[in-house]
């Protein structure tokens, strides 16, 4: 059999892609990098050839992630600049140290670390609730966080208010994916949204109350409930491939009986 021609994506190609994803026009684009828009539409079209500097002005401006901002490069026949490191390396130390803290300073309350796709990269001791009676193959190398929060033999069996915090999940999952052109994170939002919940009404939405603030984690936990919010946190300048990925998810208690259960 022949061998099948796979189609590389031209600058012009990509640069038209991430415009299009950010809802930018090529005059808007073109004021911000102080540049025509005939200028911009010659290189969509490859009738002009960028410097590498208008590459990375034109994906600062678009907010391309640094992953897209090395194939952007490669596609208009420059090296890629930031380097993609595992989080082991050595010359990662000092993240793995600010890591290490964020993730023991947040105890007794349950922290973690995930990459890009919500892989795990790494949880304080305390995480480990989310880990309890889940089957082995949900906690195979590597565990997806966003999956066990969701499968029903994993966090989406436990949750009491599973509706709203999967209809939360999904939709943002949906938008990372379109936001990030990460085809990875379009196929595990399809798997997620697939599962089914025996007995469960999935078209219950939250109407919120006169003192909601925040949508909680409502987790069924023996005969408690625990009750808990999250906040998500980033690296400020990236400079790497992964450290511009990692996120670091911090869980915390949303009323006193949960917080005193923690403790």
């Amino acid at each position: 059999m022949g061998a099948v021609a796979v189609h590389e994506e031209s600058f012009g190609e990509l640069l038209r892609s991430w415009r299009q994803r950010r809802r930018v026009s090529q005059l808007d684009l073109a004021i911000e990098a102080g540049v025509s828009a005939r200028h911009v539409s010659f290189m969509e079209t490859g009738r002009a050839r960028p410097s590498r500097e208008m590459v990375l002005k034109l994906a600062e401006e678009l907010e391309v992630p640094l992953r897209h901002r090395n194939r952007l490069l490669v596609s208009a026949g420059f090296a890629p600049i930031y380097p993609e490191r595992a989080v082991r390396a050595p010359e990662m130390h000092l993240v793995r140290q600010a890591l290490d803290r964020i993730l023991a300073g947040h105890e007794p309350y349950p922290a973690l670390v995930v990459d890009a796709v919500w892989n795990l990269v790494a949880a304080n001791r305390a995480a480990g609730m989310f880990m309890e009676g889940v089957p082995a193959e949900l906690l195979a190398e590597p565990v997806n966080v966003m999956r066990l929060s969701l499968h029903p033999d994993a966090m989406g069996g436990r949750l009491l208010n599973l509706a709203e915090v999967r209809a939360h999940l999904l939709h943002g999952l949906r938008r990372q994916a379109e936001t990030s052109g990460d085809g990875r994170l379009a196929e595990l939002h399809d798997e997620l949204a697939s599962y089914t919940y025996p007995g469960v009404d999935l078209n219950v939405a939250h109407v919120p109350g006169p003192g909601d603030i925040l949508l909680p984690l409502r987790i069924a936990a023996g005969d408690r409930v625990l009750s808990m919010f999250t906040t998500i946190a980033t690296f400020g300048t990236p400079m790497d491939v992964t450290v511009s990925e990692l996120a670091i998810e911090t869980f915390w208690p949303a009323d006193e009986e949960t917080a005193a259960t923690f403790r």
